[in-house]
């Protein structure tokens, strides 16, 4: 069976994707990108852990009314949806302001490599 044909700025090991790498800005946008990423992944991870392991050995507290037959385990559910949304939110944020300019550069100078 032949392989696809590809055109070569279509493959990551060409030269200009080699070239837009070693520049200021793709290591500005890389550490941007992790400034953000890797703190709320770990803090939403933890949150996450959190909320299993007081359902599995805290019972009680879970089980908590709050109001009517709303216990503490629902309200903590809930807040896991919308911890979720907020950090979307401040990522959507961060990305506007941060991220989106240095790859708008990117683009650019890739376009004019591949004669675009």
């Amino acid at each position: 069976m032949a392989e696809p044909t590809q055109t070569p700025h279509q493959t990551s090991g060409h030269a200009v994707y080699r070239d837009l790498a070693a520049t200021d800005e793709f290591h500005r946008l890389r550490k941007a990108y992790r400034a953000f990423a890797i703190p709320w992944t770990v803090a939403f991870l933890a949150w996450y852990l959190l909320y299993v392991i007081l359902s599995i050995w805290a019972n009680d507290f879970m089980s908590l009314k709050v109001v009517g037959n709303i216990n503490v385990a629902l309200v903590l559910g809930l807040l896991q949806f919308a911890s979720t949304f907020l950090i979307a939110w401040l990522y959507s944020r961060h990305a506007a302001k941060a991220l989106d300019p240095l790859a708008r550069t990117l683009e650019r100078r890739y376009d004019a490599e591949v004669g675009r």
